[in-house]
């Protein structure tokens, strides 16, 4: 028997995270008009959102990897000492999804570290 993790929520999760990402992006084709309002009138313009550095973005990342693999801990744990409200399925299902979340974990970091390296090895 295949161990398979829920595809559809990890995708929904990546579609999430790439949605909270595009969210922060200013628009291109904003007008003056669109600033100034109708007829003269000046919109209630309110000051933009602290938008998250790549850094702050990260290390959400780094603690949600962290988080899913302490409940994955957690879960085998309370499974090897026979609590009667754990399933093995449950348990291995969180196994997985740790599993599959530190290994994107370690894609990512792969695909920093590479264009690290191309721009140190860029002539000036």
């Amino acid at each position: 028997m295949t161990d398979r993790v829920d595809i559809n929520r990890l995708l929904v999760e990546m579609r999430s995270m790439k949605s909270q990402a595009q969210a922060f992006q200013r628009p291109e084709n904003l007008s003056a008009k669109d600033v100034a309002g109708v007829a003269g009138q000046g919109l209630n313009v309110s000051r933009p959102q602290d938008v998250p550095s790549f850094g702050q973005m990260l290390d959400q990342a780094v603690n949600k990897v962290n988080n899913v693999q302490q409940t994955s801990s957690s879960l085998a744990k309370a499974y090897e000492l026979g609590d009667p409200n754990v399933d093995i399925t449950d348990v291995m299902v969180a196994s997985q999804k740790a599993s599959v979340s530190f290994q994107s974990m370690v894609q990512v970091r792969n695909k920093l570290i590479d264009a690290y390296r191309d721009v140190m090895n860029m002539p000036v």
